[in-house]
């Protein structure tokens, strides 16, 4: 076998097949192997031990054991600003730690990174875990967990963006919102299995497994390859073509993977030209700021859709609506949504992420609409707080679930997909801890606030999620490209040639390509010249927008 590197022209075939250096015939990429599965799985499970939080916390939160321990001496409750606290606090803690987890991941790279903070995660929780009366300590310690699980939700999709085939990218980074409904689950289940125990043990259960995954996840990162990105900017091409090749189960001469490497390399020679990179070009640099704000935008209007007012509160809710065992319909919730969710993973693939987001978007804000509205206007025949019609709390129930399906499919997986894919890797940390922070902060209001707001308007604050739904699909449509089957640099460039987004489906990439890696800021930040390096042209600052049929 040859070991030349092909020429920079290589192109894909029509069939989407990669010419093979053994015989001339066209052999596919192998995308879908063991190593990508495993790599799929073991670092998902940072959204396996987000969503174990969110659907334990709504548990053991009523159980009576847990009440009486921390609950308000007079009467026994917790309380809105306890719980509040207890279901706020982690959100708190995963703000500062997605915005922290960044620059330290660039600093010691994503595999240690993200072993390092599994194990933040894992002295939160014995924090928790190991308390007898003190409610504070609950507080603290999932803070604490916070900072674990916030820099995992940015460095989980970063490193399967950053290593996996492009032909699958969306659906593995879209894996991680799969195991966040996966946890939500399994932490019903839990709950319900435990709830009758009288003794401290009830929650304490719940606490001790969720070390497993955790310790899983730090032990089985030390053993993975690190992301081929990272460590070509550390100055390791022998090992980052490696990775290329094991993660596409091919060669290290195969075309794909020499057009990879090539890219990347030409990225890191035209972001050497530039200079050293100022924190402030992740406002400044081209189309950058318009990027993170619609990826907060996003992530901020993922929390708005509802979905977690559910998961967080959906024990109480459905206890509310007369419901006779609510843990039991959060376990159905928790399985609607797991079922759903592997839907998204196909859904995304397929169809394509703007047409999945903006159809789920009006999905969301039916059903809301539909919830309610049963809530206000049908569940007390006889006036709030007489009994209530259980065919209408049937009927609200049916309703959640519909929508559970809707956010599984669409929101919850996609919003992770299409925030990994926006960014240059030279801005990719920083940008994607700001917009995860946004998540958070939305996440915190949300989970705190919740027990006020209910308290004041009821089940009228479904229409103020149905309203954020259909904002959702009205930015999607306005301002999102579609990044289906696009790779990293192509998607770059869509937004730096601001490609009109309802058209972005049939945009046709340039001959010379035009990406945040291979232009270099002008003096001052404001505007911008494509760097002088091979395979690179040059752009003139005074000729205009620069533009692209499509």
């Amino acid at each position: 076998m040859s070991s030349t590197e092909p020429a920079s022209g290589t192109s894909t075939p029509p069939n989407g097949h990669e010419k093979d250096h053994h015989d001339g015939d066209y052999a596919p990429v192998k995308v879908l192997n063991f190593r990508v599965m495993i790599m799929g799985l073991l670092v998902s499970l940072g959204g396996f031990i987000f969503g174990w939080e969110g659907g334990a916390i709504s548990g053991y939160t009523q159980m009576d054991n847990f009440k009486n321990r921390f609950g308000d001496e007079a009467d026994g409750s917790l309380g809105n600003v306890r719980q509040g606290l207890m279901v706020g606090m982690l959100c708190v803690g995963c703000l500062v730690g997605s915005l922290v987890s960044g620059p330290i991941a660039d600093r010691f790279g994503r595999k240690y990174s993200i072993t390092f903070w599994n194990l933040i995660y894992i002295v939160g929780n014995i924090v928790c875990i190991t308390t007898q009366y003190q409610w504070y300590q609950i507080v603290i310690g999932r803070l604490i967990d916070g900072f674990g699980i916030g820099a995992l939700s940015v460095l989980t999709p970063m490193y399967q963006s950053e290593t996996a085939p492009r032909q699958v990218r969306g659906a593995l980074v879209s894996a991680y919102q799969l195991f966040i409904t996966l946890g939500i689950f399994v932490a019903y289940c839990v709950n319900y299995g435990t709830e009758g125990i009288q003794s401290a043990s009830a929650w304490r259960i719940t606490m001790g497994i969720g070390f497993v995954a955790p310790t899983i996840m730090a032990i089985g990162m030390l053993v993975m390859r690190e992301s081929p990105r990272w460590e070509f900017r550390r100055g390791g091409e022998a090992e980052a073509l490696k990775t290329l090749a094991l993660v596409s189960n091919v060669d290290e001469n195969h075309p794909e993977v020499q057009r990879s490497i090539r890219d990347i390399r030409e990225s890191l020679e035209a972001e050497q030209a530039g200079g050293d990179q100022k924190w402030y070009e992740v406002f400044t640099a081209p189309a950058m700021m318009r990027r993170v704000l619609i990826g907060m935008a996003l992530q901020a209007l993922q929390q708005l859709t509802g979905a977690n007012f559910f998961f967080y509160y959906g024990t109480e809710i459905f206890d509310a609506v007369g419901i006779s065992n609510p843990f039991v319909t959060s376990m159905i919730l928790g399985c609607v949504n797991v079922a759903s969710t592997f839907g998204g993973l196909y859904v995304g693939q397929k169809f394509g992420r703007r047409i999945s987001m903006i159809i789920g978007g009006l999905w969301m804000f039916a059903w809301l609409i539909i919830f309610a509205s049963l809530g206000t206007f049908a569940l007390y025949p006889d006036g709030e707080g007489g009994p209530t019609n259980s065919s209408v709390g049937s009927a609200m129930i049916a309703s959640a679930c519909l929508f559970i399906v809707g956010f599984a499919v669409t929101w919850g997986p996609l919003v992770w997909a299409i925030v990994g894919e926006m960014f240059p890797s030279r801005y990719r940390a920083v940008a994607m801890g700001l917009c995860t922070a946004a998540n958070w902060l939305w996440n915190f209001l949300i989970s705190f606030f919740t027990p006020w707001i209910t308290g004041a308007i009821s089940y009228k604050y479904g229409y103020v999620f149905a309203g954020c739904c259909f904002l959702g699909v009205l930015i999607t449509f306005f301002f999102v490209n579609e990044s289906q089957q696009r790779s990293l640099e192509e998607v770059d460039s869509m937004y730096i040639l601001g490609v009109v987004p309802w058209k972005s489906k049939s945009w046709k990439p340039l001959d010379d390509p035009v990406n945040s890696d291979n232009l270099h800021l002008a003096p001052g930040g404001r505007g911008f010249a494509k760097a002088e390096v091979p395979g690179a042209g040059h752009i003139d600052n005074n000729a205009g927008p620069m533009t692209s049929d499509v």
